[in-house]
């Protein structure tokens, strides 16, 4: 058994949902193996521990859960003939790029996807791969995981309606859906971890309405109730989704998803972009998660989601950073903080509070992904916790609060990080992992697949 204490934190955020509790001066968190023993002031804590870090000068709080993600797409960023297209046309150009993705790619792009995660504070993350050309399997990204430390919770997703049968996507990159459903099993019975503290758990995620058929939406939820797995899908992002499903089906996607058995507390869905004043209340009744990704919304023109409603009704909320290439970052502060400015904008001020951005980030993200093990700094949780300096040019002059500095100052990356009680960011670096050869290998994958479709025309 070996122990982890760290002490005098200037600041120690517990998100505890005690007001008295969230916040403890001089705090210090005592580990065993994974988990945490004990939360409190430095001086009614041990004293030593096989590990001890001294947190002077940091503000420390649960690590960041990102509900949401595409890591294949951290290859095509900024993809010149997709910057300034709505969502549809930015699949349809993207589309063709990401035919050219293999195994290596996948697990490359993963690795540099999470290394930005941890970075910026995230230390549970989930993915929705849905597109497997060429050699691509889940388990490249679940390989990167177990490799970098981060707890993982990765989406077998899936695309099955190609453009011949009235889908978005290319015939090409579309697969059998009997293929689907026996992948998709053969990675929850590999993969799936269902135990508290759980560092892969394995999640059923057809891609969207628009590029997979009613029967495998219906067939995928009935395999994944059938193993005791969530549910994830896009739903309500765009107008053009809405106008696509009333056409199709002759039903708002909302509508849609229900009338397919896709609601309740195993269900979430990204963006959620597009909802009314009822399906706002059926998300609420049903325990349906929703993932806000503020960041692509906005690059994407979609729209901005209720966020503000959905709270104030219940709703269970996370923060997803989506996709690299509609996103083209992946800082989990950084969503926080637009997410706050989202909710403002349209002129309510305190539309949302910058406490509340960083629940959405930590025990909001935690409730969406169906864990009750993660998101607060407290006995018996997951050890994982994350910690930022304050001594900084960017926090000067903010630490009359320095809650609200994380959130409101330029979003920064993190001095320590702790996952699953292993230190894996200390003094802002990595302590077991060198990214700098995996950035090298991963441009030159990204060069060759853009070249290679542009050449395939």
């Amino acid at each position: 058994m070996s122990t982890l204490l760290l002490r005098h934190a200037d600041v120690l955020i517990t998100m505890d949902p005690d007001p008295e509790k969230r916040l403890i001066h001089d705090g210090a968190i005592f580990v065993q193996d994974n988990v945490i023993q004990q939360v409190g002031p430095t001086d009614e804590l041990p004293q030593d521990a096989d590990t001890v870090i001294n947190a002077r000068g940091l503000i420390v709080l649960p690590g960041l859960v990102n509900t949401h993600h595409h890591l294949y797409q951290t290859l095509t960023r900024a993809v010149p003939e997709a910057q300034n297209a709505n969502l549809f046309q930015w699949l349809k150009t993207l589309y063709p790029i990401w035919a050219e993705l293999t195994g290596e790619g996948a697990y490359v792009s993963a690795l540099v996807g999470m290394a930005e995660l941890i970075m910026s504070g995230c230390t549970t993350t989930s993915d929705h791969l849905y597109i497997y050309p060429n050699d691509v399997k889940l388990d490249h990204t679940i390989y990167a995981a177990r490799e970098i430390g981060i707890r993982f919770h990765a989406s077998r997703g899936s695309m099955s309606l190609g453009e011949s049968k009235g889908g978005l996507p290319p015939d090409r990159v579309v697969e059998d859906e009997a293929q689907i459903l026996k992948d998709t099993r053969r990675v929850i019975e590999t993969f799936h971890d269902p135990n508290r503290f759980a560092m892969v758990r394995i999640v059923v995620a057809p891609c969207s309405p628009f590029s997979v058929t009613p029967d495998l939406m219906r067939e995928s939820c009935a395999l994944a109730r059938s193993y005791g797995v969530h549910c994830h899908t896009h739903l309500a992002e765009t107008l053009d989704e809405e106008q696509f499903c009333l056409e199709q089906f002759g039903m708002r996607p909302v509508e849609y998803a229900e009338s397919l058995g896709w609601v309740g507390d195993d269900v979430w869905f990204a963006h959620g972009v597009h909802v009314n004043d009822q399906e706002i209340a059926l998300f609420a009744r049903t325990g349906t998660g929703v993932a806000h990704c503020p960041n692509s919304n906005m690059r994407l023109a979609s729209g901005i989601a209720p966020v503000r409603k959905y709270l104030d009704a219940g709703v269970r909320v996370g923060l997803g950073v989506d996709g690299s290439a509609s996103n083209d970052s992946s800082h989990m502060v950084a969503e926080a903080r637009q997410a706050m400015l989202l909710q403002r904008v349209m002129g309510n001020p305190a539309g949302l509070t910058a406490w509340e951005a960083l629940e959405l980030a930590t025990v909001g993200g935690a409730k969406v992904l169906g864990r009750d093990d993660i998101g607060r700094l407290a006995p018996n949780m997951a050890a994982d916790f994350i910690g930022f300096r304050l001594e900084r040019l960017e926090y000067a002059g903010a630490l009359h609060d320095p809650v609200a500095a994380l959130v409101f100052c330029t979003p920064q990356n993190v001095d320590l990080s702790v996952i699953n009680g292993k230190v894996v960011v200390e003094d802002g670096h990595f302590t077991h992992f060198d990214i700098a050869p995996i950035i090298r290998r991963h441009n030159a994958i990204a060069k060759q697949m853009v070249e290679q479709a542009r050449a395939r025309g």
